[in-house]
């Protein structure tokens, strides 16, 4: 076979290289670049990128699996100011951590990040096809669902725009920056009580308000008492407040009660549908089942992150989603040896 090189290939490759010399970057961003708009197959989809979604990629990332996150941006603690009890990370920005991880899982080549959101799933015969709201098709073996709650706040005026900031739900991730407080419980029955015992210990000047008719044991009731621990039944109004800073609470009969923080567990219920209409069972709670390796009850469907536990946390999330990472490529592995 000759070796010899044309005039024409001469020509061609010189252009090429004299076109390289002349842009501002490398020929391989437009490999880069196409690369997401041409591969449509991953062996995993993360629907989710915040805490738990990101941790996850990271483990797949490190095993050389192709993985693409969908993830619209708008995570459910964007309106809190820092982030607490998260060893290496207390006291940071939520916003900081999550593009702080962002940029090093994307470090590795084999993950791809969308900004989009998923709408719809279908089984296959190899796996699923997930469809977003931008009409994309993409292809993919196993799912994990990092896609977190959705909070039902009550209808309280000045009670949306305080949580995550004064209003809060977790003593172990804001307990500590509100101690010695004056702190309220808004909650009734056996949350109230659980709460009480929680925040007692990190403040004596505590206040149950049931925002209607409390129900309590007798028990219950006599502990509150021996606590100095006063129950308010009066119906709340609005929640005074300077930019999310509790000032005071008005109730209904104009009267006020003033106030630092308050704890409260509204109801939620699951962000994405998408688990439940591919067959994903939930727990009484209302969170997708999944067993300890962060697995649903539909094969090949893993889920991570507060829409499996109640332990609503950045650590958390961050520690389930590294599970169901490693679970996942462990089963890929065995599927493929």
């Amino acid at each position: 076979m000759s070796n010899k090189i044309t005039r024409r290939k001469i020509i061609k490759q010189g252009g090429l290289a004299l076109t390289a010399l002349a842009l501002p970057f490398p020929l391989i961003a437009f490999t880069k670049f196409n690369r997401m708009t041409d591969i449509k197959n991953f062996d995993v989809i993360i629907i989710g990128g915040s805490y738990a979604g990101l941790s996850a990629a990271m483990a797949l990332g490190r095993s050389l699996r192709n993985v693409l996150i969908i993830d619209s941006g708008l995570p459910c603690n964007r309106q809190t100011p820092h982030s607490q009890n998260f060893i290496t990370q207390d006291g940071e920005k939520p916003f900081e951590i999550a593009e702080k991880a962002k940029k090093q899982v994307l470090k590795y080549e084999t993950v791809k990040f969308h900004n989009d959101i998923a709408v719809n799933a279908k089984k296959t015969t190899n796996g699923f096809i997930i469809t977003t709201q931008k009409a994309e098709e993409f292809l993919t073996k196993k799912i994990v669902f990092a896609t977190g709650v959705k909070d039902l706040k009550p209808e309280i005026n000045g009670f949306a725009a305080c949580w995550g900031i004064s209003v809060i739900h977790c003593p172990y991730c804001h307990g500590y920056e509100v101690k010695n407080e004056k702190t309220g419980i808004l909650a009734n029955g056996n949350f109230a009580y659980h709460y009480a015992q929680l925040v007692h210990n990190l403040t004596k000047d505590l206040t149950i308000f049931t925002n209607g008719k409390a129900d309590f044991t007798g028990e219950q009731s006599a502990k509150f008492k021996q606590r100095n621990i006063a129950v308010i039944e009066k119906e709340i109004s609005l929640l005074k407040h300077q930019n999310g800073k509790l000032q005071q609470i008005v109730f209904k009969d104009h009267s006020t009660f003033d106030i630092t923080a308050i704890y409260s567990r509204p109801a939620f219920e699951q962000h994405c549908k998408i688990p439940e209409a591919l067959g994903c069972e939930l727990t009484e709670q209302g969170l997708l089942q999944v067993d300890m390796f962060q697995k649903t009850t539909v094969e090949n469907i893993f889920a991570c992150g507060d829409n499996a536990s109640p332990m609503r946390s950045v650590a958390n999330a961050v520690a389930s989603g590294n599970i169901a990472g490693a679970m996942i490529n462990n089963m890929m592995t065995e599927e493929e040896f």
